[in-house]
C-alpha cells in the first residue's frame, strides 16, 4: 500500500464520508482514509442508501489536491480506474471490469462499485463501495461481488490494492493532467459509436457514442447534433 494514505479503521460508522467531512473540517491532512467494516447510514449517489453490511469494503479518501474546483470532477474518473483496477487484479483473467459513464464499474453488465465525490472548502472527499461478499437486492438495477465471479479477497487486500492503484493514477493525474486518465477510461467503456441512451433530467436522449470532451462530459451524436452532457445514466441500446 501507498505510503501515502493514512488509514483510520472503525468497525462500525454511521457514514465514512461523513466521518471523513469531519475530519476534513478539523484539518486532517491529504492522505487521510477512512475505513470501516460496516456503515449504518452508508449513502450514494443522489442521496441514495448504499447497501452496508459487513463483508465489503466501505471507504472514503481526503484529499487536499491543490488544484482548482473545475478539475475535482476528473476525480471521478481517475477513482473510477483505480476501482476496476482493483476488481481486475481479484478476478479470474478472463473477468475485465467495464466502466460506464460517469464512474460506474461494471463486471459482466452488474454494478460492482458505487463512488461518491463530495466537497469540503479545499478538501474532496471520495467514498468508495466495493462489493466483495455481498451485493444489494432489489436496488432496480443489477449487482454483483468479488466472490460471485470466481475472485478471491479479503476486504483489506482489496482495500490496499485500491489505495496502490489510486496513488498511482493520483500521481498521474498531477504530474499530467486529465489526458491520460481520460484515455485509460475510454479503452474500458463502450466502444465509439455504440449506441447508447442517456436518461437525465426527466427525458432519455439516444446516440452514437463519442467520446468524452476534455473536461469528462458526455459527447453523444444525435439526429439534432453533438450533445454535450454533465450528468445522466447511461444504458446501451
Amino acid at each position: 500500500m501507498s505510503d501515502t494514505f493514512t488509514v483510520w479503521h472503525h468497525d462500525t460508522i454511521g457514514s465514512t464520508n461523513d466521518e471523513a467531512r469531519r475530519q476534513a473540517a478539523a484539518g486532517a491532512p491529504h492522505g487521510t482514509v477512512i475505513h470501516a467494516d460496516e456503515q449504518t447510514s452508508g449513502r450514494g449517489r443522489r442521496s441514495h442508501v448504499w447497501f452496508s453490511p459487513p463483508g465489503n469494503l466501505y471507504m472514503s479518501l481526503l484529499l487536499r489536491t491543490g488544484q482548482p474546483a473545475h478539475r475535482i470532477t476528473e476525480l471521478s474518473f481517475l477513482t473510477a480506474l483505480a476501482v476496476a483496477d482493483t476488481v481486475e487484479a481479484l478476478m479470474p483473467v478472463n473477468i475485465k471490469p467495464m466502466l460506464k459513464w460517469p464512474n460506474d464499474v461494471l463486471v459482466n453488465g452488474a454494478k460492482i462499485a458505487g463512488i461518491l465525490l463530495e466537497q469540503v472548502d479545499d478538501a474532496t472527499i471520495i467514498g468508495i463501495g466495493l462489493n466483495v461478499l455481498e451485493a444489494p437486492t432489489g436496488s432496480g438495477y443489477r449487482t454483483t461481488t468479488i466472490v460471485a465471479n470466481g475472485g478471491i479477497a479479503s476486504v483489506d487486500g482489496a482495500r490496499d490494492i485500491l489505495l496502490d492503484r489510486f496513488g498511482h493514477h493520483l500521481a498521474a493525474w498531477q504530474q499530467c493532467g486529465f489526458a491520460p486518465i481520460r484515455d485509460q477510461w475510454l479503452a474500458r467503456t463502450y466502444p465509439i459509436g455504440a449506441a447508447i441512451r442517456v436518461n437525465g433530467n426527466g427525458a432519455a436522449m439516444v446516440g452514437s457514442f463519442v467520446g468524452l470532451d476534455d473536461d469528462g462530459a458526455l459527447l453523444l451524436d444525435t439526429p439534432q447534433g453533438r450533445q454535450r452532457l454533465i450528468a445522466g445514466e447511461v444504458a446501451r441500446v
